[in-house]
């Protein structure tokens, strides 16, 4: 018996490195593509450890290709993108989840909807919106679509969060005189801490990935973020490959720091979206 528990134990944790290794593998080959030639990486090393490290991949690819003025795009628009998500969603899930008021279950459903509609079945009426309302190439025409994508997922999960905490604090906060608004954020908002950190997360890295929308609603160069500027490091008769993936190594580094420090809140975000899209 014993011994078929370790049996057990050993494929499980054989399986699990595997596993491991495998979903690791893509970042270190992009690390290794980022310090190669152009000829190392098609024909003579594609696999393998770089024969020279080329550090000058990532000068050409941060100051040629406009990295600066791309990543400082991107970070604006998640920065406002989050803020404003968790405290609009945080608001008004607070009013449907405490208070009682005859719409409260209609208005929360009719956020929630949100969640099942596909981004691309609104991109035309969202393009002539922005236009008409003369936001092309700004902040707020990423800003605004951004938060309003991700308020259905935000409304929820801080809904599910809020109606887990006792009603007994509010009150006992009310018998000690506190205004409405003191009772959330002195009361509530830290006892959801580890809620409000979670959907920040899942909300900036929709934010920092997004591509579609982008692609329809900037065209001006001052304003691309970093996946959309990211195509224009494709040349028509010559692309510098090293550059290109010293690029995406850049794109990719504050997902992934952001991953590795903020890993149990990431898991949360990601078992709430699932739990609420399933």
């Amino acid at each position: 018996m014993g011994g078929s528990r370790t049996i057990l134990r050993f494929l499980k944790y054989l399986l699990m490195t595997l596993y491991a290794l495998l979903s690791v593998y893509p970042l270190v080959w992009l690390l290794f593509y980022s310090f190669k030639r152009n000829d190392e990486i098609f024909f003579t090393n594609p696999f393998g450890l770089p024969a020279h490290l080329l550090y000058q991949n990532y000068v050409r690819a941060w100051h040629a290709f406009n990295m600066p003025s791309y990543f400082t795009n991107s970070i604006v628009v998640t920065t406002a993108t989050v803020a404003f998500t968790v405290l609009i969603a945080l608001l008004f899930s607070y009013a449907t989840a405490r208070m009682k008021w005859k719409l409260a279950t209609a208005a929360r459903l009719y956020v929630g909807v949100g969640l099942f509609i596909p981004v691309q079945v609104i991109l035309i009426p969202l393009v002539l919106l922005i236009k008409g309302f003369h936001l092309t190439n700004t902040y707020p025409s990423l800003v605004l679509p951004y938060v309003a994508f991700q308020l259905g997922f935000s409304t929820m999960a801080f809904y599910s969060f809020l109606r887990t905490v006792p009603f007994e604090f509010e009150e006992a906060a009310s018998l000690d005189g506190a205004s409405l608004a003191t009772t959330l954020f002195r009361v509530i908002i830290p006892m959801v801490k580890g809620a409000i950190a979670s959907v920040s997360i899942f909300v900036a890295l929709a934010a920092w990935n997004e591509f579609p929308v982008a692609l329809i609603l900037i065209n001006k160069e001052s304003r691309k973020t970093l996946p959309l500027g990211l195509i224009n490091f494709m040349g028509q008769f010559k692309t510098d490959w090293g550059a290109v993936g010293a690029s995406l190594v850049i794109a990719s580094l504050p997902t992934v720091i952001l991953f590795l420090v903020f890993s149990r809140h990431i898991e949360r975000a990601l078992t709430i979206g699932a739990a609420l899209k399933g």
